[in-house]
């Protein structure tokens, strides 16, 4: 019963046996190879956007600290909510990388609205040269804590971000998973919304190790293969990379294993729903939700040997009945016995 990230499942077998298929002979290095240019090719055309700027990098930090250092001067402030993935989990790589742009947080939880975004920006060059400067725009989709913005919601920040000259990053970590929530286009949930650039996640859903940086205005990739390369994250054996991507985009993997994990999560939710005193942090819609739960029902679950994150709270207590809000994530391998088991232990 693994429900502690959908970083801790097993690889997709059709992605590994990509890889081996590529391990043969001799290709060109550090992407000049044909399964690179394959895979740029096929995201150009899942994305609509044939003159986008494709680069392949091995985690979600590098991705997203590299986009956004290619997208911020070092003088400028990066917008984002204050549980973004960029600023709680990345040890100040988006900071380190950009030579030293600011974070600014936007509203109060894991998804910003124009007015609190408006608010933000109108904020900063306020002091002249004192200050730090208006940047680029970061949102999480889906979000740190389940959520998903709808198309709209994207477009209508963008229209923010744009309206300030300033350009508009999307964390996709989970971005196959959000995008099946909302039965769109990558297209319609990125540039066609207003998005100038987006960290396409694949290492979540079935990759060893592998995330897209895609740029839809190549007038930055240069810059960005510099500072790839500059960073340490430019790969000799970049077919590996290329390779992982490569199976996880054919006969449409990529989305079949997010509906997967998707409709587990679902489940998950629908079973935890029916037990008392169960309730959520906001209505999960992709594959994570936050629920609370009384602290006799995460004990049960402990010592059967379910593993998944405390967010509030510890098992250590005298209240049984105290809730605990936990994170549960469900992955594309995790089957419906493990979830039915999980709901029935709760159950007690």
């Amino acid at each position: 019963m693994q429900f502690a990230s959908d970083n801790a499942g097993p690889a997709h077998p059709a992605v590994l046996e990509a890889m081996v298929s590529v391990n043969e002979g001799y290709a060109s290095p550090y992407g000049a190879d044909e399964v690179t240019e394959r895979v740029t090719a096929r995201l150009r055309e899942i994305f609509e956007a044939p003159e986008a700027a494709v680069h392949l990098v091995a985690t979600g930090t590098a991705a997203n600290a590299l986009a956004l250092a290619t997208l911020a001067e070092p003088w400028q402030a990066i917008f984002c909510t204050p549980v973004a993935h960029i600023h709680q989990d990345e040890c100040n790589a988006p900071e380190f990388y950009s030579g030293g742009a600011k974070l600014a947080l936007v509203g109060e939880g894991d998804r910003m609205n124009p007015e609190s975004l408006r608010a933000a920006i109108a904020a900063e060059e306020s002091r002249g040269v004192h200050g730090p400067q208006r940047g680029p725009v970061s949102i999480t989709q889906a979000t740190e804590r389940g959520g998903v913005y709808d198309v709209g919601e994207i477009a209508a920040l963008g229209e923010v971000a744009h309206g300030f000259g300033l350009k508009l990053h999307l964390d996709g970590a989970r971005f196959a998973n959000a995008l099946v929530a909302l039965n769109a286009s990558p297209a319609e949930m990125t540039w066609k919304a207003g998005v100038d650039a987006v960290s396409f996640g694949a290492s979540k859903n079935g990759c060893p190790g592998v995330e897209a940086v895609i740029l839809f205005d190549p007038e930055k990739a240069w810059e960005f293969e510099l500072r790839r390369k500059r960073g340490g994250h430019l790969f000799s054996k970049h077919r590996y990379l290329a390779a992982q991507m490569e199976g996880y985009l054919a006969d449409d993997l990529w989305l079949k294993s997010a509906r997967q994990a998707n409709a587990a999560c679902a489940r998950l939710a629908d079973g935890l729903r029916s037990l008392a005193g169960v309730d959520f942090l906001q209505e999960p819609r992709a594959n994570m939700l936050f629920a609370r739960m009384p602290r006799a029902m995460h004990r049960r679950l402990h010592e059967a040997g379910a593993r998944y994150y405390l967010w509030e709270g510890t098992l250590e207590g005298d209240d049984p009945e105290e809730p605990l809000t936990a994170r549960l994530v469900c992955d594309w391998a995790i089957g419906e016995d493990e979830i039915d088991r999980f709901v029935g232990i709760a159950r007690g």
